[in-house]
């Protein structure tokens, strides 16, 4: 796909929001990409973007030491929106001023008056409710900027340069607590910066399979499937580029889900008739993990074992170029590509040693949401029931165990997950819940079974909702089927005493417990 035609750069000075900004502009068909504030203009102009938005972020724009962007960028006739920081940081840059607020400071849902006139606002209501938190204001704007927005307490909610297309909002267009948030977005997008929607995956689909035709010709690849949905697509995109010139080894490490070994097999043998090696390597994966405690430790131990049981099974298939891995853009972000925190290592991105043996890693998901690859996904023919699997982490039951791994821990935790999944499927909870899953905590409590007390493990359960994985809220699981699930455990895992079910959102939890 030629994104450059059709890119936004979102330029991330660590909010909360970032990774949601992006994801909203893939929703009006808009391709972007998130880079660091420290990009310089030069690398912006090359970039060839049709437009820029500015994140929010912790900091204060008057501030010396806070982040800042280059202010030639201002220079290069693209379009810009500043949201929250982002707007402040652009009022400061521009010769406005930026302020503290000491009161009235607004946090959370508030209403705010447009003047529909604007660009950003043609078509919106007059008054709307909008998602505000900040401490900071805009006093003054700078030369050339009029005011669009106000609310109670903010006197500057918008502003714009019609004449530079420049544009800045306090309040949040990118969160559901934004009515018509949307609305405003794509009036940016379309209006602004021209963009004329054209990220769809049936054209991503055709054209990165050309591409990789291109990239790979006859050389072989080496595809670390799982049988999660984001491999799946991977192996499929390159299988309808090149065939039986790959080979995916399916690496059985023991940390999979219940009987989920048999079923991986048999799909991608049957099914898609691809070149698929099986290696039960559960002892060599439980051997490297044992005492291990560290959720990043174990992810490393995971992803560097993978690449090397890769490698050794390459050499008994003679030379192979290329290693294709089901990483996607959350991955990427999360491992710190933005300037956001670093929420946690991916075994396909952080994990990666580096001398991985291959004269290249195929990735052909990297710019992805996993809507989107659900949707590629689809588009390549994979059944249903397989994409919409539930998403499981490449190093599998080992970030969901807390503390160290044993074989015993392990069965115990696969019994409690098939139950979950059993007892949600059977309620049509499956359908309607984003991401569940059982996790052993590594906490005891007294118990009482029988007529004897006991000590034994706790179980959390873990459910929610969300249209993205980048937010995420917990589900309201009916009370029965939370009582079913518990009092199943309980009488059919043994050694487990307790199970409690997890209320937080994400964030501030990720959804994964580690």
């Amino acid at each position: 796909m030629n994104t450059k035609n059709e890119s936004i750069l979102v330029m991330d000075f660590g909010g909360q929001y970032t990774q949601l900004i992006a994801r909203r502009v893939r929703e009006c068909n808009v391709y972007c990409e998130i880079r660091s504030y420290k990009i310089t203009a030069e690398q912006i102009r090359e970039g060839g973007y049709k437009g820029i938005i500015f994140t929010g972020g912790p900091n204060s724009a008057y501030d010396e030491n806070g982040p800042k962007c280059d202010p030639a960028l201002f220079d290069l006739g693209i379009p810009v929106l500043g949201i929250c920081y982002g707007a402040q940081l652009m009022a400061q840059t521009l010769g406005g001023k930026v302020i503290s607020i000491e009161e009235n400071r607004e946090y959370g849902k508030t209403e705010v008056e447009f003047n529909t006139s604007s660009l950003m606002f043609h078509s919106a209501q007059e008054k709307s409710i909008c998602w505000m938190s900040h401490t900071d204001r805009i006093e003054e704007v700078p030369h050339g900027f009029k005011i669009t927005a106000i609310s109670k307490d903010c006197p500057v909610a918008a502003m714009e340069d019609i004449t530079r297309n420049f544009f800045a909002v306090q309040f949040h267009p990118e969160v559901q607590h934004t009515v018509e948030g949307m609305l405003y977005l794509r009036n940016f997008l379309y209006n602004a910066c021209g963009c004329t929607a054209d990220w769809k995956m049936d054209s991503f689909v055709e054209e990165t399979i050309s591409s990789l035709k291109e990239k790979i010709g006859d050389k072989k690849v080496l595809c670390a499937l799982s049988g999660g949905v984001d491999s799946s697509v991977a192996a499929l995109l390159v299988h309808k580029a090149v065939g039986k010139q790959l080979t995916c080894i399916f690496v059985d490490h023991g940390l999979l889900r219940k009987d989920e070994g048999d079923q991986v097999e048999s799909i991608f043998r049957k099914q898609f008739d691809m070149n698929l090696i099986r290696v039960n390597a559960k002892d060599r994966f439980l051997g490297k993990l044992a005492g291990v405690s560290d959720p990043e430790s174990k992810r490393k131990i995971i992803g560097e074992e993978f690449i090397r049981v890769f490698e050794e099974e390459s050499k008994k298939l003679g030379k192979i170029e290329y290693l294709c891995q089901g990483t996607i853009y959350p991955d990427v972000v999360e491992s710190g590509a933005g300037e956001s925190a670093v929420i946690k290592s991916h075994h396909n991105v952080g994990g990666l040693p580096e001398d991985v043996g291959f004269e290249g890693i195929i990735e052909p998901l990297r710019d992805l949401f996993k809507d989107e690859v659900r949707k590629a996904g689809l588009e390549l023919g994979i059944p249903e029931f397989l994409v919409y699997r539930q998403p499981f982490p490449g190093p599998g039951l080992a970030i969901r165990i807390m503390g160290d791994i044993t074989e015993d821990k392990l069965e115990i935790l696969k019994d409690a997950d098939a139950i979950m999944r059993e007892e949600f499927a059977a309620n049509g909870l499956d359908k309607t819940t984003g991401q569940y899953f059982a996790v052993l905590t590594g906490i005891k409590s007294v118990g009482v079974m029988g007529d004897g007390r006991t000590y034994d493990n706790t179980i959390a359960l873990r459910a929610v909702t969300t249209g993205d994985f980048m937010t995420a809220d917990w589900a309201r699981v009916p009370y029965d089927v939370l009582e079913k699930i518990s009092n199943r455990i309980i009488n059919e895992v043994k050694n487990v005493n307790r199970v409690v079910y997890d209320i937080t959102s994400k964030p501030p939890a990720t959804i994964e417990w580690e």
